[in-house]
Formats: C-alpha cells, structure tokens, sequence
C-alpha cells in the first residue's frame, strides 16, 4: 500500500472522532464525524476500504441549505450530492465529504443577501462581489486533513470545478484525475450554471441542449 498524501506525523487541521455503518437510499456506507480547529463538525460518508488505496473516487461537496435540505432548483446542488452519492454507492470505494461552507464560504445569512441582489438581476458572481466577498471563498486543507485522517493514498476527484483540484493538491493531496459530475441543467437555474462556466472556470458543457 502507498503512503497517505499527507504525513501521519504532520498536524492535522481535523480529526476523526466517531464512526458508524450508515444505509441509505443510495447504498451502505460508514459516516464518519471530525472535529476541526475552526470550531466546526464536518462529516462524510465513505463506502468500502480506502486506507492506502489509490484514485478513490472522492466527491468534495460544500453545504447548501436551500438545496441539499429545501430542495431548491436555484442551483445543481442537491442533484450533484445525490449523483455523487449513487456513483460511490456503486462503486467498490469512495468517499464523499460535506464541507461546512455554505454559500461558496460566505455563510447562509449572505448567500441569503447575494439571492435578493440576484433577484435584481446580478449574477452569482456580482452579487458576491457586491457583498464584498471573492466569487468563491471557499478553502480545502481541511478537507485535504479529513482525507489524511481516512488514510487514502490518492484521488480521482468527482467534481466539475478545477479549483477544488487545485486546492487538494496545493494542501498535499494525491489527485489521479477527474471525474465529471455535470447533473441535467432546469430552467430556475440554467443561468446560474453558465455563470459557473464563463466566470467562474467549471467545466460544464452543452448547457442549453439540457434544459427543459
């Protein structure tokens, strides 16, 4: 088996704190709960035996509140998490990992102000601007320790942004490559989903021949 990307003996930003088997609608898997040094919980769920194994497929998925809980059309969040969570599901191993950074790292309060200055006809990335805030505020090296923590030697990371790519690597994570996660695109958030393709460099393709 390879060593994990990141040393045993370096500090680790989180740690694993609990454990537990997990079913699901999309397959059987074990939740794992870290602390981190930022205060918060994280958690993720993982199928399989990914100590030392190598590109396991990883999905790095960042908390969304109005989507991944309400239900909301505005964005392709939920359906990323559920495509994400049916693809691990049947795969030998994988991980997924919920990020606590909400609204791209700007927390649930502002995303909340960035959706009435899109209501207004801003785009996602203005209206971060607006507020004051990056497009995307959002950081990896503690997803990176949550890896460390679960020992997997390297990733194929499911995901459509390359700056999450690029935030593992830059925190010491092995990444073997890519896997695309382009869910189909509605009308509530086809525009949304071409700003990430314009502004904000996702790699998404033939958005219009998608929607409804």
């Amino acid at each position: 088996m390879s060593t994990p990307a990141t040393c045993p003996g370096s500090h680790r930003r989180a740690r694993l704190v609990a454990e537990a088997d997990l079913p699901t609608r999309h397959g059987q898997f074990r939740v794992v709960a870290f602390e981190a040094e930022d205060g918060k919980e994280y958690g993720a769920v993982v199928k399989g035996d990914v100590a030392g194994h190598e590109s396991v497929p990883v999905r790095l998925h960042s908390e969304c509140f109005t989507g991944d809980v309400m239900g909301s059309v505005k964005c392709d969040c939920r359906d990323q998490l559920e495509a994400a969570l049916d693809y691990i599901g049947q795969a030998e191993r994988g991980v997924v990992v919920y990020l606590r950074q909400e609204g791209r790292g700007i927390g649930l309060a502002n995303k909340i102000r960035a959706y009435a200055l899109q209501d207004s006809g801003l785009d996602t990335v203005q209206a971060n601007l607006a507020l004051g805030f990056n497009d995307d505020e959002r950081r990896y090296e503690i997803a990176a320790d949550i890896l460390a923590e679960l020992e997997i030697a390297s990733v194929q990371v499911l995901t459509n942004n390359p700056k999450k790519i690029a935030g593992l690597r830059n925190a010491g994570i092995q990444v073997t490559g890519r896997t695309p996660l382009q869910v189909a695109t509605r009308p509530e958030n086809l525009f949304y989903l071409s700003t990430k393709a314009q502004k904000s460099g996702h790699m998404l393709v033939d958005l219009d021949s998608d929607a409804d």
